[in-house]
């Protein structure tokens, strides 16, 4: 007959389980004891023990310390975006005082001077920057079902960015400015001296053709100058800058760098004279100023044109 075997490891288990709550709960009441002598060993089992166990509690110290630090390092980049952002919007608004400072001081000089209606928008988020060594250009969400227009200027949150140059449903490309195909009139504040700006695929384009770069500096602010319709007038481009090869550029006052947002301004184009004769007298009112005295023989062929040797 078969004899049972015994089992000894189940309550060897529950003994053991049994002692390690106790000792934990023991562990506890003591460390919770407010008490001197208490606290004195406390003190003397912590000297003991917890310079043995350093090697242990090395890596646990280490990864806190990496934890604590990742968190710093992302606050600090949180912050350092929101100060960005903020600063670009400062710089808009300060761009903007300064745009409201010269239209006040013109304004202040002339009268009724008819102000060009303000100009609306559409943003868009940039999708892909498709920039190479030959073209410079980005891809926006917005398109022909959005109202975009090929030609149209587009901005970041301060200067001018581009044109519109391909339009599909939803989506439309915009060449940059430093594209090496781009070219701008520009106007250099506050001379007024004409300019072309011409992107040579460098972060500082070209400005050529200026009409007295003696009357140009370094820091000059440098608008669109409207010329051939293409561009609205008026729009922040950047400020002239000194190349190392000495040639003027322009340093850009949008963002180039964090292109993440940008607004296509609705540019509408000049009404065309069609009929000349509204604006145009239609026919020849003589010579300008006072009229030379009449001869007899003048005003009597006016009277009879058929007999010209007739006598009033």
């Amino acid at each position: 007959m078969a004899q049972k075997s015994t089992d000894f490891a189940t309550p060897v288990r529950r003994v053991l389980i049994a002692v390690l709550a106790l000792a934990l709960l023991a562990v506890f009441l003591f460390w919770r004891i407010d008490s001197p002598r208490a606290e004195m060993m406390r003190t003397a089992m912590i000297d003991r023990i917890v310079p043995r166990f350093e090697w242990a509690v090395a890596p646990v110290t280490k990864v806190t310390q990496m934890v604590a630090g990742f968190q710093s390092y992302a606050r600090i980049y949180e912050q350092n975006q929101e100060l960005r952002r903020e600063l670009q919007r400062m710089s808009a608004w300060r761009e903007a005082a300064v745009q409201l400072e010269q239209e006040n001081s013109k304004l202040m000089a002339q009268n009724n001077v008819r102000i060009d209606p303000a100009l609306t928008s559409v943003t868009g988020v940039v999708m892909v920057d498709s920039g190479s060594a030959f073209r410079q250009s980005v891809l926006l969400n917005v398109g022909a079902q959005d109202g975009i227009i090929e030609g149209w200027a587009t901005m970041d949150g301060l200067g001018l960015v581009g044109r519109i140059s391909g339009v599909g449903n939803r989506t439309s490309r915009v060449v940059l400015l430093t594209d090496p195909s781009s070219r701008l009139p520009v106007t250099v504040q506050p001379t007024g001296e004409r300019a072309l700006l011409t992107g040579d695929n460098t972060p500082l384009p070209l400005l050529e053709f200026v009409e007295q770069a003696d009357n140009v500096r370094p820091g000059d602010r440098v608008v669109t100058s409207g010329d051939g319709g293409v561009f609205p007038a008026g729009v922040l481009v950047g400020q002239v800058a000194q190349g190392s090869d000495g040639r003027l550029r322009l340093r850009m006052a949008a963002d180039y760098e964090r292109l993440e947002f940008l607004r296509v301004l609705r540019s509408h184009p000049a009404e065309a004279v069609v009929d000349s004769a509204a604006i145009i007298l239609g026919q020849d009112s003589g010579l300008i100023g006072p009229q030379l005295p009449v001869s007899p023989v003048d005003a009597a062929a006016a009277r009879d044109p058929l007999d010209p040797g007739s006598t009033p």
